[in-house]
């Protein structure tokens, strides 16, 4: 798998994605004690999944498990957009939640630039 880059650690888009996370956790410590291990949980988990992906599957070497893994990034991604709406539905997000969602997207952007850039390779 020919990259230019040294490690994960230098691509953009895990970079925006530990950003998130950082965020997610931020965002997250206001939401009340009794959805600690419910949806908050369940938030901080999709949001350090994006990275953490991203990451094994660089480490990976193989181009098709490399792309596989960074489109379960792009799963978790979803599954953090989704968990926020939630939170925001049920009135436990503050205003802080337009923000994640747009760093959701972000993230999901450069995914999928990195997976079509992958495939034609």
């Amino acid at each position: 798998m020919a990259e230019k880059t040294g490690s994960y650690k230098d691509l953009v888009v895990w970079q925006q994605a530990m950003d998130l996370a950082v965020s997610v956790y931020s965002a997250t410590k206001s939401w009340p004690k009794d959805e600690l291990y419910g949806l908050t949980s369940q938030v901080r988990r999709s949001a350090t999944s994006a990275p953490s992906n991203i990451a094994e599957g660089y480490g990976r070497e193989i181009r098709g498990s490399y792309q596989q893994f960074l489109r379960i990034a792009q799963g978790s991604l979803k599954e953090l957009e989704t968990q926020l709406l939630i939170a925001e539905r049920i009135g436990i997000a503050s205003q802080a939640t337009a923000q994640l969602l747009a760093g959701t997207e972000s993230v999901g952007k450069l995914l999928r630039l990195l997976i079509r850039k992958l495939a034609a390779d």
